[in-house]
């Protein structure tokens, strides 16, 4: 989350995510109009654009040297495009096509998936696995997990009763976050066993519609926002958790009798029962608009990053101890001339709607070895991971620039 893709009518623009004031514009790229999907590799100059002018082709490009790499022509339009080090995956209606990321190669092609018509994929950023997981079935929420390496299918997760509606990796991929349509309750799941770990409740009074979700770097929060005014932060941590004992209340009091009484009540009640609460939120100015969050560290501190799809950026800070509401701390215009917009904390204004194609906020960060293991420029070989020796051929996608844009601070 070191870098931020949007794009726009006229074309697409990168910008750097390394300051909260000021907001650095890596690079911008007028010669194809109507770009809905633009994906960056990490840091690297290995940029993937798809055009409403072709939405059946997808167009690599190194953006630093202004080349071409390699165009490929689908059958269908393209709904999502997802890559590491190792995979490109391209997601179409009912088809996922697998590329070897090194020389672009097509592995595999997966026919006759269920029918998911907004491309819902999600592909670990850690290539040491490279799992991919996507809806199973269109009428219920099962989760097929596929292993992009072994391109050989691991296990199939009944997450939940409805369709799906948000899939999400952590940075080592071992662990995958789902929502359904109905986007109550959010279950994380461990990878590859598929073993349901946690379930949140973000709400039990309306359906809403999960746009977002992610994990922070180091895995310990997940963030959801969807087409409401909230976005919730939720803290991956066990209730047996070593906890400051509550106060002597009549509300801990009770809280504690439900608590013993889980214990004699049905698994599927009880589970109900014993979800945590979101640990922080946001509130946003606006609602109904698509947005994107990212959970990153910028300047040495925790931040929630909120981009809309009217070309908004929003910086809030997160408190990791005591969660609580957000608090906003920076609103950046992505749709201005280079020029960011400055705006006071407290002359915080709806922004005015404007058209605008897509806004794709991805993980682009270049993870240091500490917050993920598996990373490394040698592709892991230095670790003891197994990885094809073919990988690694020589192929026309240089990926030894991952630091030259933008320079990431630690």
């Amino acid at each position: 989350c070191s870098s931020l893709a949007i794009g726009t009518t006229t074309g697409y623009r990168l910008f750097s995510l390394s300051s909260v004031e000021q907001l650095d514009q890596v690079h911008e790229s007028n010669e194809i109009p109507d770009v809905y999907i633009v994906e960056r590799l990490f840091s690297s100059s290995l940029v993937v654009v798809v055009s409403h002018a072709k939405p059946q082709q997808m167009n690599v490009y190194h953006f630093k040297k202004g080349t071409e790499i390699c165009n490929y022509s689908y059958p269908f339009k393209i709904l999502s495009i997802r890559l590491n080090r190792q995979r490109l995956v391209v997601c179409l209606e009912e088809s996922i096509y697998i590329h070897n990321i090194k020389d672009m190669k097509l592995l595999k092609t997966i026919m006759d998936t269920p029918l998911n018509t907004t491309g819902l994929c999600a592909l670990s950023i850690n290539h040491a696995n490279s799992y991919l997981a996507y809806p199973g079935s269109a009428t219920s929420g099962e989760i097929v997990l596929y292993d992009g390496n072994t391109l050989k299918t691991a296990c199939t997760i009944p997450a939940h009763d409805g369709p799906l509606a948000a899939l999400a990796f952590n940075s080592t991929g071992s662990k995958l976050a789902s929502a359904s349509e109905k986007g109550t309750v959010i279950r994380v799941f461990s990878i590859p066993g598929g073993q349901k770990l946690y379930e949140f409740r973000r709400g039990m009074k309306r359906y809403v519609n999960i746009s977002s979700l992610v994990f922070s770097m180091d895995s310990q929060f997940l963030c959801a926002s969807s087409n409401t005014e909230t976005v919730h932060i939720f803290k991956l941590e066990h209730l047996t958790d070593s906890r400051p004992e509550e106060p002597p209340t009549w509300s801990g009091y009770m809280g504690k009798m439900f608590q013993a009484a889980t214990n004699y009540l049905p698994a599927q009640v009880s589970g109900m029962m014993s979800q945590d609460r979101a640990f922080a939120t946001v509130r946003l100015n606006i609602s109904g608009q698509r947005n994107i969050c990212a959970l990153s560290t910028i300047q040495k501190l925790p931040r929630l990053l909120v981009t809309t799809s009217d070309g908004h950026l929003y910086i809030y800070n997160l408190d990791p101890q005591d969660g609580g509401e957000c608090v906003l701390i920076k609103n950046h215009s992505l749709l201005g001339s280079g020029k960011m917009e400055e705006n006071k904390e407290n002359d915080l204004q709806p922004p005015v709607p404007q058209s605008y194609a897509a806004t794709v906020a991805r993980q682009s960060t270049v993870p240091s070895t500490s917050t993920m293991p598996g990373y490394s420029e040698d592709g892991g070989a230095l670790r003891g991971e197994v990885i094809p020796e073919h990988e690694f051929a020589t192929g026309p996608v240089c990926l030894d620039d991952e630091n030259e844009f933008p320079p990431v601070s630690i």
